[in-house]
């Protein structure tokens, strides 16, 4: 966005668009209390994160964040005029209210579909720069190879476009993270992979930490993002008996 030049946000795993921190569903794990609520109380601290915090400062008028704005959301706010936002979601209830929040902006195309598949139909975009978010929720094992290789598909159709994936990070006998990006190593150059831990590693389930793979980082992202994680990592991290502390990465994927 630091050019003029107009471009397309695609994602292919777009959810409701945002969520009520209030309802049921949020309350039940009530994850938010250890994320946004944390960073939210230090956010006087992050004025990089000046417009994130400000596309959930829109949605909450109050000091409180009861709603909170999911990535199509954060584009939409932070997006301009020209720009366009191409947004695939495949369950139909999350692609109704996605619809509800985000089908009035011009600027959004929303398709009721599977994403992966999309990427393959819709790719190369125009106009043609611009961003691609992969955010799946990884709930099947074989999701893992098949979103390696729908990322290996759009990459090869378009391969000036940026790309993020976000992946889990789960207990040993679950971590299938490795394999994903084994899997994409073979076929994609180079990428810029980010990975934090804030809690400890349980060793037969949950989720201790997550990753993002971007291909073709904007100019001096890796340089910013050095600076934002290990400050990040500390307002999040759990503080729980025996953890050796956050755990936080930044390296790059280089081609096998």
């Amino acid at each position: 966005m630091a050019k003029p030049k107009p471009l397309v946000y695609i994602e292919s795993h777009a959810g409701a668009g945002r969520y009520d921190l209030g309802s049921e569903q949020a309350l039940k794990t009530a994850e938010f209390r250890l994320g946004i609520e944390r960073l939210w109380a230090r956010r006087e601290a992050f004025p990089e994160l000046a417009p994130y915090l400000g596309a959930i400062a829109a949605l909450n008028p109050d000091t409180e964040v009861a709603i909170y704005p999911g990535s199509p959301a954060l584009a939409a706010h932070l997006l301009r005029t020209d720009d366009r936002l191409v947004l695939m979601e495949l369950h139909r209830t999350e692609a109704q209210t996605l619809r509800r929040h985000l089908g009035g902006d011009p600027r959004v195309g929303i398709h009721h579909r599977d994403g992966l598949e999309g990427l393959a139909a819709l790719l190369p975009p125009k106009p043609a720069r611009g961003l691609v978010l992969i955010d799946p929720p990884f709930e099947q094992v074989s999701e893992y190879a098949r979103v390696a290789d729908g990322l290996i598909t759009a990459y090869a159709l378009w391969p000036t476009g940026v790309y993020a994936l976000w992946f889990p990070r789960l207990a040993r006998q679950r971590d299938r993270a490795e394999e994903l990006l084994k899997r994409i190593r073979r076929a994609v150059p180079e990428g810029l992979l980010c990975e934090l831990s804030v809690r400890p590693q349980a060793d037969a389930f949950g989720m201790h930490g997550s990753g993002i793979l971007i291909i073709n980082p904007p100019w001096r992202f890796e340089e910013q993002l050095r600076r934002l994680v290990p400050r990040l990592a500390e307002v999040l991290a759990t503080d729980q008996a025996g953890h050796p502390g956050p755990a936080w990465r930044i390296d790059m994927l280089n081609a096998a």
